[in-house]
């Protein structure tokens, strides 16, 4: 009768201890699989730094990878996350075109993928979407140029001079970053109001591989000399740029033939990097967009949450963000923008930095 008492206790036990495993959400034998692009970009090691935080503090397993912009290391990384039993896996892709056969495999093993921050397409196996809202960066970035450069007020007559920046070819969040700022500062192209000397105006001009500092550094230096933009040169007002890293570069080689803080063009950016944040206080960068990634981090565990959990994560878009297969459900966080204006605020009492990162 012990026996049977003690074999009964067990079975018991062990149904009780799988019954936790099986409701999801919390349980330490939970594995999650995060892939971000690469460690070279800070904002990278932020995203990744804050969603492992989140998740374990959350009680889950975390395998944080990074890829080193590297897309065959990217598939290698992911991989090894579905054979080493993640449940769910959220993806920041170098290129959102190229992960389309690995992601199967997710599919068949009904793994569920969050595309983070940028929309992986062509892939049936992407189940939600988390990032910020990205066409509203682009018309923020626009906006602020408009009002920076009193476009409202000048005609053909008393033109801007500005040349454009944006990101890797293969992000889909190009067309939402560019077509918003595009959006917002075309038709003020369109009336001579601003003047684009090279003539690259359009994405695929635009576009910075890798959202490259050395790439954006080198396309500006050619522009300086083919357009013979300098302080005592061709006038430059300002330069558009999708993000801090392509900003840098930019700001690189305009410091390179003598601008300053005194004649410094205006420079858009996104991310508000450490390096860039230390620009605008040195008067070589104008704004960046701030994207709180801890924000974006809890949401995601929020989804995480809720998958595991078999019940629906929290989404706000159901219309914008198709990937080629359809609509991905998404959850967009509002982004604001930094200057030297708000920074302290936005940036230092929220506890993003300290003082001391930012010296």
């Amino acid at each position: 009768m012990k026996k049977f008492i003690a074999i009964l206790c067990s079975v018991v036990l062990a149904a009780f201890s799988l019954s936790l495993v099986s409701c999801g959400g919390g349980s330490s034998s939970t594995k999650v699989g995060v892939s971000m692009p690469t460690k070279d970009l800070q904002r990278w090691n932020q995203d990744g730094a804050n969603m492992k935080a989140q998740l374990e503090k959350a009680g889950y397993t975390v395998d944080l990878q990074y890829a080193a912009n590297d897309i065959p290391t990217q598939v290698s990384q992911l991989e090894n996350m579905i054979t080493s039993g993640c449940k769910v896996l959220v993806i920041a892709s170098i290129d959102g075109t190229a992960l389309s056969n690995v992601l199967e495999t997710a599919r068949k093993k009904d793994i569920k993928v969050i595309a983070y921050d940028r929309l992986i397409m062509n892939s049936k196996a992407v189940s939600y979407y988390a990032t910020f809202d990205n066409y509203k960066v682009g018309t923020i970035q626009g906006d602020y140029l408009v009002d920076k450069l009193g476009l409202k007020t000048r005609s053909a007559d008393d033109p801007v001079y500005m040349e454009f920046f944006t990101g890797d070819p293969g992000d889909n969040n190009i067309n939402f970053f560019f077509g918003g700022a595009m959006d917002v500062l075309k038709p003020y192209l369109d009336k001579g109001v601003i003047v684009c000397k090279s003539g690259q105006t359009e994405k695929a001009q635009a576009a910075t591989l890798n959202w490259s500092t050395e790439e954006a550094q080198k396309r500006m230096e050619n522009l300086i000399t083919s357009n013979k933009y300098g302080p005592k040169g061709q006038k430059l007002d300002a330069v558009y740029c999708s993000n801090d890293s392509t900003a840098n570069g930019v700001t690189n080689a305009l410091k390179s033939v003598g601008y300053d803080a005194s004649n410094f063009p205006i420079i858009t950016g996104q991310d508000c990097d450490i390096v860039s944040v230390k620009n605008m206080l040195e008067g070589t960068q104008a704004m960046s967009i701030f994207k709180d990634t801890r924000t974006l981090a809890s949401k995601v565990v929020e989804m995480v949450d809720a998958i595991m959990k078999g019940s629906n994560p929290p989404v706000n878009d159901t219309k914008t963000y198709d990937n080629g297969t359809g609509i991905i459900p998404s959850y967009l966080c509002e982004p604001v923008y930094g200057s030297i204006d708000n920074y302290k605020e936005l940036l230092i009492d929220s506890g993003y930095y300290t003082e001391a990162q930012l010296k």
